[in-house]
């Protein structure tokens, strides 16, 4: 049925009542079309700014990347000779001057998530559930917790090599005055250097993963902790049953932030530690830039990049398909 008035009188002739005995369905269609275009500029207008710096930044050096870890490249040379997949196979096969500090690098970076990432997952949730309390002088200790973070790695690395440094460092000097040993080599031997460097980050970092831990705390609603102290639950099975679960997409955030910025570990060790004893604190990216940029052989460097990423984004993964969600996948 139509919405056709044939009682009212037609200023307009046949084309008027044409027209009022048109459907009303055939106008929204084209608004529709016009909306959405809209909608697709704004959307383009929106991000645009960011791709173009994607793409300058991360997509043009990727590329440029790749291209030169195929050839032999130096950048003081003016020429490049094409190598195809020789700097990688050197370095898989052990072919390669490099690939034994190379290989070293990838364990102590390894070594080093290992032990700094559980630690930063554990830690700040720990303080940001006492955070979340009501006590006297929360604010200050949020303020506290977070305010290391602010430093940059420069400032946090050379202030704590002079407090752990074994003769003249504050950190010897007092264990001497409490009566415990007083020449720890925190920094120039093992493992003194990796409970150091591990420290320092732990200290350095925990008021971020904390101030997250904290905001998604707040979010999770009250009515749910309330539900299950009626229902009889005890805070262990509180935290078990709601807090955990309203904290999972926070826990991957930190999760996969927390291992990306361990594997990138450069600054405590150029700083702190200068990739010693030896180079058993040398990480990959230390070892990328002694190569590629000390050493000259960026060709080298690039292929070590890129394997480095190869290996980060299948942690990555693993880490997305742990924390997937099972009960959407149902």
């Amino acid at each position: 049925m139509t919405d056709t008035n044939v009682s009212r009188p037609a200023t307009g002739g046949a084309s008027a009542l044409s027209v009022e005995a048109a459907p009303r369905s055939a106008a929204p269609p084209v608004r529709g079309d016009r909306s959405r275009k809209r909608d697709t500029r704004d959307a383009v207008l929106f991000l645009a700014p960011y791709l173009v710096i994607f793409t300058v930044f991360v997509l043009a050096p990727l590329l440029y990347g790749i291209w030169v870890s195929l050839h032999d490249y130096d950048f003081t040379l003016p020429e490049a000779p094409w190598v195809g997949l020789e700097n990688y196979t050197g370095l898989l096969t052990g072919d390669s001057p490099f690939a034994e500090t190379f290989w070293q690098s990838v364990q102590a970076t390894w070594l080093f998530t290992a032990l700094t990432v559980p630690l930063l997952l554990v830690l700040p949730l720990l303080v940001a559930l006492v955070l979340n309390q009501k006590f006297p002088g929360r604010n200050l200790f949020r303020a506290l917790y977070f305010a290391p973070y602010v430093l940059g790695v420069a400032v946090v690395a050379v202030l704590w090599r002079y407090l752990l440094d074994t003769n003249i460092g504050l950190v010897n000097h007092y264990l001497g005055v409490i009566g415990l040993r007083d020449t720890v080599p925190w920094l120039t031997s093992l493992p003194w250097a990796w409970i150091s460097l591990v420290g320092v980050t732990v200290w350095w970092t925990l008021g971020f993963n904390t101030v997250i831990y904290l905001a998604a705390l707040q979010d999770i609603s009250p009515e749910l902790y309330e539900a299950a102290r009626v229902d009889g639950a005890n805070a262990v099975q509180r935290f078990r049953n709601v807090t955990l679960p309203g904290l999972r997409p926070v826990v991957l955030f930190i999760t996969s932030v927390t291992i990306i910025a361990s594997v990138n570990m450069f600054g405590q060790s150029y700083l702190m530690t200068a990739g010693g004893p030896g180079t058993e604190t040398r990480t990959g990216i230390y070892e990328i830039a002694e190569v590629g940029l000390r050493q000259f052989n960026t060709g080298q460097a690039a292929a070590m990049s890129l394997i480095f990423t190869f290996f980060l984004m299948v942690v990555s993964l693993a880490v997305f398909y742990a924390f997937r969600d099972r009960d959407a996948r149902r």
